[in-house]
C-alpha cells in the first residue's frame, strides 16, 4: 500500500549538527541512520517510531497521515 505524504526531507545529526536530504520508505520504519559526517549510528528519541520523527524536517508518512487525522 502506498501511503500519500512527504517523504522528502532534510535528516540532522544531533552530534555534529550536518545536514542531509534524504528519502524516507513510505512502507517501512527506518530504526538506524548513520550520519554520513561523524559517521553516528542514530536510534529514534524514546517514545518515536523511527530516526525520521526523531531527526528528520518531516514525520515519517504513515504519522504524517495520522496527524492529519484520515487514519485510525
Amino acid at each position: 500500500m502506498l501511503l500519500t505524504g512527504d517523504n522528502e526531507l532534510t535528516a540532522t545529526c544531533p552530534l555534529c549538527g550536518f545536514a542531509k536530504p534524504e528519502t524516507m520508505p513510505a512502507d517501512a520504519c527506518q530504526f538506524y541512520y548513520e550520519c554520513s559526517n561523524c559517521k553516528a549510528l542514530l536510534r529514534p528519541n524514546p517514545g518515536e517510531c523511527c530516526v525520521f520523527c526523531s531527526f528528520g524536517s518531516v514525520k515519517w508518512p504513515p504519522i504524517q497521515q495520522q496527524l492529519r487525522g484520515c487514519c485510525p
